[in-house]
């Protein structure tokens, strides 16, 4: 993204428009690498989807619009500094430690980037977007959960709480990637993290996509008294809400062909990568041809959340509270977001440590056990996204 990005600053420039990007050339983001595998459990892919490379194969159909494969040693260590490494730094323009001018790449594991940033800003003043698995979430909550939840808000696109699942019939791709990361980073909003905690995940079968030996389980968090009584705020964004938000062929093709003509290299590989969802979908699911094909903006909707719900929060509805629970062992259910839909009296003077209520395995009716999750389900408007999407992209 960021090769292509410079690419088409410079077209912009070189055709009298203005390059556009100011935030991304003001901020300049740091880039990290997180962990290869979930916690425990066998890789899963969304590649019969997204395609080997997570843009549907263009790195093999347009080879043009890749950067080369050298960009994998900007997040390696480099050796110390000797004298001659020194001088030569000296008598080149070039800043070495800037290898491009739109990032800055990470030596250290993205979890670990997470949690320095968190402590390193005040608390309630940085918000977390999390577009993929839990997994380097759950890792940072491991590593240190207090710092974790320093967190302003872990924005979640995941689960499917009252519509089918896209991976199974009950459950979404990022939360059943990895369960029990989900479970873990979930068990921290709870008034007592250890009544929704996972069971340790069997060692996962020897796939090519993890040749080396498992990693052990991560241990329990500290007891409640030593977390403290701040717990982590999680908002999720779920398939239910999700996938109400929609780009249609057509009106992508609308804003992107007159700039391919142009030669805008963004436009060109925007339309690389979403010609193939777009034929994806119409392979896929029913009511999906020609221009009415679309693709549901999953990501792109926790994105605006985060840019706009502070400025105008009365269009948005937050359901808060919410006892979600992700089953991570069942061999049909694995994945799914289980909430207490009987009409039972709940326990309000539990103090989460008692005996569970008589008919109630798993202290689903203890007012100081579960999870308590907030819940997207209703924003500035289901046709409002897209374009405000592509204004901003191809202004």
């Amino acid at each position: 993204m960021f090769h292509i990005i410079e690419q088409e600053i410079q077209w912009r420039r070189d055709h009298g428009l203005p390059a556009g990007f100011e935030s991304l050339r003001t901020l300049k983001p740091l880039v990290a690498v997180g962990t290869d595998c979930p916690l425990g459990e066998e890789t899963r892919m969304a590649d019969y989807f997204h395609g080997p490379d997570g843009l549907g194969g263009i790195s093999d159909t347009h080879k043009h619009l890749s950067p080369p494969e050298t960009w994998k040693s900007l997040f390696v260590q480099p050796p110390p500094e000797t004298d001659i490494t020194s001088t030569a730094r000296s008598e080149i323009k070039d800043d070495l430690n800037s290898p491009t001018s739109l990032f800055t790449p990470s030596f250290r594991p993205s979890h670990l980037e997470i949690l320095r940033i968190l402590d390193e800003n005040p608390p309630d003043t940085i918000s977390v977007i999390a577009i993929g698995p839990l997994t380097n979430v759950a890792l940072a909550a491991s590593h240190s959960p207090q710092t974790l939840m320093r967190a302003k808000s872990i924005l979640v696109m995941g689960g499917a709480v009252d519509v089918p699942g896209n991976i199974t019939p009950g459950a979404e791709f990022n939360t059943y990637a990895d369960t029990v990361a989900a479970a873990r980073v979930y068990a921290l909003t709870s008034p007592n993290p250890s009544s929704t905690m996972p069971p340790p995940p069997p060692p996962p079968p020897p796939t090519a996509s993890r040749k080396e030996a498992p990693a052990e389980p991560l241990p329990p968090y500290p007891p409640k008294g030593e977390l403290g009584d701040r717990r982590l705020k999680v908002l999720l964004f779920p398939l239910d809400i999700t996938t109400q938000h929609t780009l249609r062929r057509d009106e992508f093709e609308t804003k992107a062909k007159p700039l391919i003509a142009k030669g805008s290299p963004l436009a060109e590989w925007a339309n690389a990568f979403l010609s193939s969802t777009f034929h994806k979908m119409e392979t896929l699911h029913h009511g999906h041809e020609g221009g009415s094909a679309s693709l549901s903006l999953h990501d792109p909707l926790c994105v605006w959340y985060a840019l706009t719900s502070e400025k105008d929060n009365s269009k948005w509805l937050i359901n808060e509270g919410e006892d979600l629970r992700v089953e991570t062992a069942g061999q049909w259910t694995r994945g799914t977001y289980i909430i207490d839909r009987r009409d039972r009296k709940r326990k309000e003077d539990d103090d989460g440590e008692s005996d569970h209520v008589s008919g109630d395995t798993g202290g689903w009716l203890s007012s100081a056990r579960g999870n308590r999750l907030g819940r997207c389900v209703e924003t500035p408007g289901e046709r409002a996204l897209a374009p405000l999407m592509l204004d901003s992209i191809f202004a």
